[in-house]
């Protein structure tokens, strides 16, 4: 079959790859002139299955307003007349109760661990390097009131079979040493031993590379105008470069996939949520981390990546805007110097954002369409990265006729039809 995906990030990337592996003929567009160079560029570097969670929660209508407050909150809300963002933060307000958060976390941690192992397989199948590492995540509480509130996480932990350890202060340094010289700013934490770290960047343009040799072609700088539709099929998109056809279409558009969706009355609630980075090089490898700190006050999280540090945090609600907003760096500075004020060299900084495509209630979206050829993969929110591999993996089964490994029944449109998202 010859398969079209829309889209060069991580989630397009990996899903070429599987399908090439699966002897497709595939070609992926997108209007950049390389992979990864969007939202997938310079994320948190995690590969956290444990953290596979909805922002939609109880008692985060309560925490959002507190969080707006805050000199170094993580939310940000910039209105616009956008009636797309509204509709948006009004579906993931009716997510937040117990009952929905438990159905939609349900929906998430099997993808996300099936990813995990996905990923595991993929670089031991085709050797490659990016930056990473096997040493867990380690989420940090300031406060004893962050501590006293872990069992609801703890139990779904447990539900779900993932490891995990919940230190006190000493456990923390033990796992983190360069945590030692500050250890009065925190009181313990919960660690994911399993969680992986790595460069998503590096990472796709790898993978992209071996999927050239399977025989995919990338038509870079390449920009998608619309999709058309004849009977009731797919029948070609309209790009830069002219028509493009294929039997199947995928899309892995992100953030953008609701605006060429919508002129073939497809609605997906997915909405661009954006997160900031920094990213500067290690100074001192003794009080650098070793993994991934997430420090939960600012919902902040430092990466070490080879001889690098990335920080990354903040959800912002501002429409398409890609503005850089000094703010926001001042509060990804301020996380990595309280914690580990001699790892990084803030006189050479490269600061960034991309467009997370959330959904409301948390979950992506995988799989079909009203139209019979064309395909979802897309709304993955922060956890893109954690999600890649199983996602492609799943989606190539499916458009080659397999049953996938994981049940993805609930991850498609089907949802919204009977449920709240």
């Amino acid at each position: 079959m010859k398969v079209l995906i829309l889209g060069g990030g991580v989630i397009g990337v990996t899903s070429a790859y599987y399908l090439a592996k699966a002897g497709h003929t595939v070609t992926v567009v997108d209007r950049q002139p390389g992979p990864a160079l969007e939202t997938s560029f310079a994320n948190a570097g995690e590969v956290s299955p444990g953290y596979a969670s909805p922002w939609a929660g109880p008692g985060v209508p309560v925490k959002a307003i507190k969080w707006l407050l805050m000199t170094h909150g993580p939310l940000v809300i910039r209105p616009r007349r956008d009636p797309a963002m509204w509709l948006f933060m009004a579906k993931m307000l009716r997510n937040c109760t117990g009952a929905r958060y438990a159905v939609n976390k349900s929906r998430m941690i099997p993808i996300a661990e099936y990813s995990r192992d996905c990923l595991r397989a993929l670089r031991a199948e085709i050797g490659i390097h990016y930056d990473e590492e096997s040493l867990g995540t380690l989420q940090l509480f300031r406060k004893q009131e962050q501590l006293d509130h872990t069992g609801g996480d703890i139990e779904v932990l447990k539900h779900y079979g993932v490891p995990y350890e919940l230190l006190d202060r000493t456990g923390c340094i033990r796992a983190e040493p360069a945590l030692g010289a500050v250890k009065e700013k925190f009181v313990g934490g919960l660690r994911l031993p399993q969680d992986e770290t790595g460069d998503c960047h590096l990472f796709t343009q790898a993978v992209a590379a071996r999927a050239a040799e399977l025989g995919v072609e990338f038509k870079f700088e390449t920009k998608i105008d619309q999709l058309v539709v004849e009977d009731a099929r797919v029948a070609g998109v309209a790009t830069s470069a002219g028509l493009m056809q294929a039997d199947a279409y995928v899309m892995a558009l992100g953030s953008w996939s609701p605006r060429l969706l919508r002129p073939l009355g497809i609605s997906i609630p997915v909405y661009p949520v954006k997160g900031y980075s920094i990213t500067v090089p290690v100074k001192d490898a003794a009080g650098a981390p070793v993994s991934t700190v997430m420090d939960e006050s600012y919902k902040v999280a430092i990466t070490r990546l080879g001889n690098r540090i990335r920080v990354g945090g903040t959800a912002e609600i501002s429409g398409y805007s890609n503005l850089l907003h000094p703010a926001r760096r001042a509060t990804l500075d301020h996380s990595l110097t309280d914690l580990f004020p001699r790892g990084g060299d803030l006189t050479d900084v490269k600061f960034w954002c991309g467009l997370r495509p959330m959904t409301p209630d948390g979950p992506p979206l995988i799989g079909p369409t009203a139209y019979a050829n064309l395909h979802l993969n897309t709304g993955h929110g922060t956890l893109g990265w954690t999600m890649a591999c199983g996602s492609g993996r799943v989606l190539a089964d499916v458009l080659s006729g397999r049953k996938p490994e994981v049940d993805i029944s609930e991850l498609t449109m089907s949802r919204y039809e009977h449920r709240f998202g």
